[in-house]
């Protein structure tokens, strides 16, 4: 399994719905707010043979009040 990272711009007012849409679909492993640029974070784990990129598409832009994502890629935990 490899960990990803999205970060998340939501619509103006729409985080608490958005988190709670893809808590409900059970996509990520944790979703988190956070402050500035972006408005959520998730965290994600994929099998290798997965593509990260269909997976956002299919799974996270489905969610209705997204604005924006940043996909960030994992390689190693320490």
């Amino acid at each position: 399994m490899r960990a990803y990272f999205v970060r998340i711009k939501c619509e103006l007012g729409q985080s608490y719905s958005v988190a709670n849409q893809i808590a409900e679909l059970e996509i990520a492993s944790e979703i988190y707010s956070t402050a500035g640029a972006f408005d959520l974070l998730l965290k994600l784990y994929l099998e290798e043979d997965i593509d990260v990129g269909q997976y956002v598409n299919t799974h996270v832009h489905s969610v209705s009040g997204i604005r924006d994502t940043e996909t960030l890629v994992t390689f190693r935990a320490f």
